[in-house]
């Protein structure tokens, strides 16, 4: 087992939507045997690094959660946050239970069951070395912009353009100090590389070199779940 002092990151699992899209809530969707929280759970229940797991629910479903921890085999502590009414508040309610021990954060979207404990110790690496990195792929698609009404008014060059996906960690210090900028100044993001760059850090991008989609749609549920 890891000393205690090199177990060194805390993760965040952000599940607090509402999966309007969806009709129900996507995290407990079953996906293979288990369900698509449960997957990004045990990606980071596997990672030697990871000291503490906490989990930024909806709280109508706590008890739904609760009842999938108690049956995670870990020797990591799971601590369960009701979220937020935004992903930056839910983030943020994370945040506040984590210490200026911790060395480094790692933050993940719990509809993202792809993850792999390799794939989330190359970000740590990364992060390690640059003070931040975000796993994400490189658009292939061709990309256009439209107005209003949907009309194509011009094309984007992909060249440096990247989706960006989850795990996204960092130096403890830099996100503590980016969220707390972000909500000072009330400006909301959708992921945390946004919150970083406001704070003006440099963010490392990690190419996965698997899709880590966001199950969204119904039809997500209907590829092969990951073999963790």
């Amino acid at each position: 087992m890891k000393k205690q002092s090199e177990r060194n990151v805390k993760a965040i699992i952000v599940g607090g939507g509402s999966s309007i899209r969806m009709g129900f809530d996507k995290l407990f969707a079953e996906f293979g045997n288990q369900t698509v929280i449960e997957h990004s759970i045990n990606a980071f229940t596997k990672c030697s690094f990871v000291s503490d797991i906490i989990i930024v629910i909806n709280n109508n479903n706590k008890k739904r959660l609760e009842d999938i921890i108690v049956n995670i085999k870990t020797d990591k502590a799971i601590n369960i946050v009701e979220g937020g009414t935004t992903r930056r508040n839910s983030v943020a309610k994370g945040l506040e239970l984590i210490n200026r021990e911790c060395s480094y954060v790692a933050i993940h979207d719990g509809a993202r069951p792809y993850i792999n404990p390799e794939q989330i110790r190359k970000v740590l690496e990364a992060a390690k070395e640059y003070g931040a990195a975000a796993s994400g792929r490189p658009i292939t698609d061709t990309i256009k912009k439209c107005d209003r009404d949907s009309k194509v008014i011009g094309s984007i060059p992909r060249e440096f353009l990247w989706a960006m996906e989850t795990p996204q960690i960092f130096k403890y210090q830099t996100i503590k100090e980016a969220y707390d900028l972000v909500i000072k100044n009330d400006i909301q993001v959708t992921d945390e590389v946004s919150a970083v760059i406001h704070y003006g850090k440099t963010v490392k991008i990690v190419q996965d070199e698997w899709k880590n989609p966001k199950i969204t749609f119904p039809e997500d549920l209907n590829s092969k779940p990951p073999s963790l």
